[in-house]
């Protein structure tokens, strides 16, 4: 009986231990200044006469064959935010943070801005 109940004590600690750490997602960003070989699944927008690239909420721009992470264009409109963006008021005001960028609500898109 002693040993039933510490095998059960066992399988319920493991399963707990289990459940919180299978919640656990650690998703890494790349530092504005990195070079990376490939950008997936980009969309191309032109500001100011520079092409930037832009996937997952993070901008980038060509640099030779491969592509350099930039902090985002102010000003840029695009016209869905990244998943996982926060809701912020700032002085009564409604922003869309994500990753370090600002985004506010204009018309039927969104547009970077600094606060």
């Amino acid at each position: 009986m002693k040993s039933l109940k510490s095998l059960l004590l066992l399988i319920a600690l493991l399963g707990a231990f289990g459940m919180a750490h299978g919640k656990t997602k650690t998703t890494l960003y790349p530092k504005v200044g990195i070079v990376v070989t490939t950008v997936h699944h980009s969309k191309v927008y032109v500001h100011k006469g520079v092409r930037f690239h832009y996937a997952h909420g993070i901008w980038y721009r060509p640099y030779g064959k491969r592509f350099i992470v930039s902090a985002a264009p102010v000003g840029i409109r695009i016209a869905k935010l990244p998943r996982g963006r926060k809701l912020v008021y700032v002085k009564g005001r409604k922003y869309y943070r994500y990753h370090g960028v600002w985004y506010q609500k204009r018309g039927r898109g969104f547009v970077v801005v600094t606060i």
